[in-house]
């Protein structure tokens, strides 16, 4: 398979991107409760998104759901055509293929579907060598990067499919395209996202997308497990989400199995 030298998405945003930022979309993020997929929850809210939002950690998500119905109001405020979103996040496993299933069927019961989802829930193993890193270390990697991401196509794809559209934005990283010492359970799990998507891709109908994306380096809490202090000459997730969002909002059926880097 050949990806197109420049996908749509990575072209500059001119006015038909513009248009397509313009609509009120639902995302549904999973990953939410921090990090990038906090960021991007916020920027998306800002801009009168509605937003999905699923983590482990509920003491998070309670304050999470305050600060993006600020973000809403926010948005409301400035914009008078805007109203506040009522935005839904729930505690959810994606390890779990049962979590996430009664995340779908929340999501059927409230009539939210989303226009778009982003696979961003993540973990990363200490750094180690392959045969000196723990196997509870290497199963939550894989359930997590890999297992995570199936079972949320498993759920969504076939209501994507009902409404004949849908855009999936699957996290991956620059280690999905490369290598590095040390943290070889997460690389083996950004390829296989990549390849995941890529043959997810050649399934899914005429109207959807599904493409792998690489955030680029960012100051989180897996960077700094990895650079520790040096983490900090990178961007922060505040900093990254504007482009994100403007990049994640501009997809189109046409950027359907493309690798694409913020």
């Amino acid at each position: 398979m050949t990806t197109p030298p420049l996908p749509p998405a990575a072209k500059a945003m001119n006015f038909v991107g513009a248009a397509a930022v313009g609509a009120q979309k639902t995302v549904l993020i999973t990953g939410v409760s921090r990090g990038l997929g906090k960021a991007l929850a916020l920027e998306l809210a800002k801009r009168g998104h509605t937003v999905i939002g699923c983590s482990r950690s509920q003491d998070k998500l309670s304050a999470l759901q305050s600060e993006l119905s600020s973000a809403s109001a926010s948005s409301a405020s400035s914009d008078a055509s805007k109203s506040t979103n009522e935005h839904l996040v729930m505690n959810v496993d994606v390890r779990s293929n049962s979590s996430v299933e009664e995340l779908a069927r929340s999501v059927v019961e409230k009539k939210a579907f989303p226009d778009i989802i982003v696979n961003n829930a993540g973990t990363i193993n200490r750094n180690n060598r392959i045969w000196e890193v723990p196997i509870d270390e290497f199963d939550a990697v894989i359930d997590t990067n890999i297992k995570g991401i199936a079972n949320m196509l498993r759920h969504f794809i076939p209501l994507m499919i009902e409404k004949k559209q849908g855009i999936i934005v699957n996290v991956s990283s620059g280690w999905g395209r490369s290598a590095a010492a040390q943290v070889a359970p997460y690389c083996a799990s950004k390829w296989a996202v990549e390849g995941l998507t890529r043959a997810a891709a050649k399934e899914l109908p005429p109207g959807m997308a599904i493409v792998a994306l690489n955030p680029g380096v960012i100051n989180t809490e897996m960077l700094q497990s990895c650079f520790g202090s040096s983490a900090a000459l990178y961007q922060t997730p505040d900093s990254w989400a504007p482009n994100a969002a403007t990049m994640i909002l501009n997809l189109t059926s046409a950027d359907n199995g493309a690798s694409l880097t913020v």
